[in-house]
């Protein structure tokens, strides 16, 4: 597995999404922080709906960003409609899914695919280069993830994770 494909789902820069997400119940997954703006599941919902829209772009949908990034994040009945499990899985999916990409056809991921914005909407990028953006994304928000743990005294999970 090369190292991009590692950084989705690997112990590579990071501890392991599975493990980042594992052992948090639905009310730790919900409860807020003093001072923080965004729940674990809000963090996780906003990753996963960026992960939706990257690879439907990967996949040739030229899957537009929305207006505002406000949009991105749930909204209160968007938070109660998915179950914590199930968003986890889904999240978790979509995570196999572009590390098998990641792996792939190198001449796929040379391949230029339609990223458009509100601000450019012909904007393009190799599905590398999308596939890249997508694995920074993930590990700045599964960052947060790890602090909000910390910081609740539910770190590190029981699969471990890097405490230094």
């Amino acid at each position: 597995m090369n190292e991009l494909a590692l950084t989705f789902h690997g112990d590579s820069a990071h501890t392991p999404p599975s493990h980042i997400l594992e052992n948090l119940s639905e009310e730790l997954a919900h409860r807020k922080i003093a001072g923080a703006p965004h729940s674990i599941y809000a963090e996780v919902w906003h990753a996963a709906y960026w992960q939706d829209v990257m690879l439907g772009r990967v996949r040739g949908r030229g899957t537009p960003s929305p207006e505002h990034n406000a949009m991105s994040f749930p909204d209160e009945a968007a938070g109660r409609a998915e179950a914590w499990a199930d968003l986890c899985g889904r999240f978790l999916n979509g995570v196999k899914e572009a590390a098998a990409m990641s792996d792939g056809d190198a001449q796929r991921l040379e391949s230029v695919v339609l990223c458009p914005s509100p601000s450019n909407p012909a904007r393009s990028m190799t599905v590398r280069e999308q596939l890249e953006s997508f694995a920074a994304h993930n590990a700045y928000h599964l960052g947060r993830v790890v602090l909000l743990r910390q910081l609740m005294g539910s770190w590190p999970p029981p699969s471990g994770g890097l405490t230094w």
